[in-house]
Order: C-alpha cells, then structure tokens, then sequence
C-alpha cells in the first residue's frame, strides 16, 4: 500500500476523532503504508504506529524529526502538524499559533462565505464575539455541573464567587460597546476562575505568568497548546482562514483559533490544570487527564457545533445550497 486516496482515509470525521499526539525524541517516518514513530531503546529500536485515520493533530516537541512521506500520508488524512517546544509548549512558528496545515481545495465553501457575510460589519461581528463568549459559558455551566471529578474537587457554578462572577460576566457582555469591552470582561471572570481554583486545590498564591516554571503555570500553558490544536483544526475542516477573529484580532495574527479554543479552556484545562499540579502530576499524566477529558465531553465536538451555528446564522437553507453547487 504505497499510494492511496485520501478519500480512504476519511471514514471518521474530524469532530468525533479521538487522537491528539505530542512526541518527543523520536523519528516520524513512513513504512509499509502507514506512519510510525522511532525510538532507539540501549539495545534495540522500537517502532509505534500512529492511527492517523483517527487523530486531528501531531505536535511534534524537542528532539524529533519527520520525513517528507509521513508529511505527505499525514496531509491525505487531514491531520495537523505542530512542532513545538518541551511539554507542548510554545508552538514554534516566530511567537504565533500557526500550523502546518493538510492542502486540499474540497473543503466546504458555505462556512467561509456565511463568516464574511458578517465579518466586515463591525456590529455583526461583535455579536458573533458575545455568541462565543456566552457558549463558552454555558459550556463550563454544563461541564461543571455533571462532571463528578471536579465536583469532587469543589469545582461547582453553585459556588456564591462563581454565581457573582457569572452574573457580572453575562450583564458586561451584554452591555459590550466594542471587543476590547468584552476582552476585559474575560479577563475579569479568568481571574475569579483562578482564584476559586487556586483555594480548592491548597495553590492559594497562585499568579498567572506564562513564562513561570510551577506546575499549574505550566500545565495552563500546556492545556491551552492542546486547545489550540483542536480549534486550529475545526476551522482548518471548516475552510475559514485563522485571520478572521472576533475578538483577539487586533493584537495577534490567526488569532480566530484563540477565540475558538476559548470555547473549552475555562471548562476543561483550568480546573485540570490545577488539580494535577496540586498532585504533582507529570507533563505525561496531566496531558493524558485533558486529552481524555476533551474525549469525554466532546470538546471538538462543541467547537464544530458552535463556529458552524454562527457562521451560517444570516444564511437561508436555500443560499446553503446554493454556495454548495
């Protein structure tokens, strides 16, 4: 099986693969028809199979290297490539969140033309901002109150902080004159959301710095990488340019993948990333916690839903169709 379709490859959707890949010190290379990653054991070299029929993206850390054949089956089934710093972190492409991402001309037009049908309008685009920021909250309210870990944790929307914070957050969005209103207002709420974090899990003096070395600082910012993968490759299926932001726009390039990872990181890789420093987890264990808590409440899911409901929000059926012919 030297050559292949890429249409063979696509059985699973991108929104329901389970795989997210970080390696580290080892070759990725092509054998036999499918893609394997080496590493040299003291008396032998042993050899790993990658499912990339089922995996979304491969971030590649310190001391790896890729041939131009696994690159070429990776970019036939669609899966994202990041080459990455220790831990998963920072992404290296000069200081953006860039990915080298699969070319193919079939992807869907309808997503890209429903998005510009309201992205030049500075109203409609500060309405898409307040959609985003409301389902990421609605998502966490979800998450939060049937996930039985983190109740166990004492992370619950019960909490009299959270239900103030909440509150505010909803009223200030609401009210949101421009982006940088509502930047501020996520600010806020991020702020409460550490500090009810910080009590439950004994870290009481925390203080979010992305270039500090304690456990919970580090498992954020590796956290968010993983994020970052799943939102760059939701919008890379949908066909919209990362350049189309909502709200981050102004201050970084593909910034359109900050506002669709912000849709799961409250939820998902703060509380975690809080807990597993509190038990002093590795990288491995803590990364192997997030990944299986986006599996479980089908964070890649809940990003497709929700990019696809606002950027075919102002088109009929009928145009749907059309775009499409």
């Amino acid at each position: 099986m030297d050559d292949f379709s890429p249409s063979d490859l696509k059985a699973i959707l991108h929104s329901k693969r389970a795989n997210l890949f970080y390696l580290e010190y080892c070759r990725v290379m092509q054998k036999d028809g499918r893609v394997l990653y080496l590493t040299e054991a003291s008396k032998e070299n042993l050899y790993f199979n990658i499912p990339i029929a089922n995996t979304t993206v491969l971030l590649l850390g310190n001391g790896t290297s890729i041939t131009q054949a696994a690159m070429r089956m990776l970019a036939q089934a669609g899966v994202l490539v990041g080459f990455c710093g220790g831990g998963g972190t920072p992404l290296y492409m000069a200081c953006e969140v860039e990915w080298l991402t699969p070319q193919s001309e079939y992807r869907p037009t309808e997503y890209l033309q429903g998005w510009m049908q309201f992205w030049f309008d500075d109203d409609k685009r500060l309405s898409a901002a307040k959609q985003f920021q409301n389902a990421r909250i609605e998502y966490l309210q979800r998450i939060w109150q049937k996930d039985r870990d983190l109740k166990l944790e004492g992370f619950s929307v019960s909490d009299t902080l959270i239900e103030k914070a909440l509150a505010t957050f909803y009223s200030r969005t609401d009210a949101a004159k421009q982006s940088s209103d509502l930047l501020l207002t996520e600010a806020q709420l991020t702020k409460t959301l550490y500090k009810h974090a910080a009590n439950n899990t004994q870290l009481g003096d925390f203080f979010r710095q992305h270039q500090a070395q304690d456990k919970a600082n580090a498992f954020l910012n590796h956290g968010n990488y993983l994020a970052y993968g799943l939102a760059a490759s939701c919008l890379w299926v949908l066909g919209i340019p990362h350049g189309f932001a909502v709200m981050h726009g102004k201050t970084r390039r593909g910034a359109l993948v900050f506002d669709v990872a912000d849709l799961i990181k409250d939820a998902l890789v703060l509380p975690w990333a809080f807990i597993c420093a509190k038990e002093n987890a590795t990288e491995q264990e803590f990364r192997q916690q997030v990944l299986q808590a986006f599996t479980d409440h089908k964070a890649l899911d809940f990003m497709f839903d929700t990019v696809k409901k606002i950027a075919l929000q102002n088109m009929s059926a009928q145009e749907i169709e059309e775009k499409n012919l």
